[in-house]
């Protein structure tokens, strides 16, 4: 008899920030995925294992994330495409599968950072518990994006205007 096999949890997260700056600004300092740890809490480190063409397609980085939840979170992300200064995407593989996009607007000098993250977890232990830990896997992942937004706006020495 066949076993019945188990859906791996799936994750779709969309998190904005408003940054009183403008877009060009915010987008030098989110391009630059290694100095994340400088000032992003939750950023354990970001090694970049290939660095890609003179846009950053194929560009690679090794990232390791932490947070309340005391475990770090592993992973590779590739980038696909990126449209300067207004779209990077890319994918994951590692603790996390899946698909990233940074979308930025400016409108009157305050800049709309929005990211969408549709993720798969693939450690064995994250995908049993998930049933009853999907909300702290959640609530977890804004935390850490809250910890981005008041990082890059101090990083810019302005005001982060709103963050979800």
């Amino acid at each position: 008899m066949a076993r019945a096999s188990r859906s791996v949890p799936t994750y779709r997260f969309l998190n904005i920030w408003l940054i009183e700056a403008p877009r060009p600004r915010v987008w030098d300092v989110l391009q630059d995925a290694t100095d994340w740890p400088s000032w992003w809490r939750g950023v354990v480190s970001v090694t970049e294992v290939h660095p890609g063409g003179e846009d950053r397609v194929g560009a690679r980085y090794a990232i390791v994330w932490r947070s309340r939840v005391p475990y770090p979170v592993r992973f590779e992300f590739t980038v696909d495409r990126v449209d300067p200064p207004r779209t990077m995407e890319g994918r994951a593989t590692g603790d996390l599968e899946g698909r990233g996009r940074w979308r930025l607007m400016e409108d009157d000098g305050v800049t709309a950072v929005i990211y969408e993250w549709e993720v798969s977890t693939s450690k064995r232990w994250m995908n049993l518990v998930a049933p009853i830990a999907r909300s702290v896997f959640e609530r977890n992942h804004g935390v850490v994006m809250g910890w981005g937004g008041d990082g890059l706006a101090r990083r810019l020495s302005v005001r982060l205007l709103a963050s979800g």
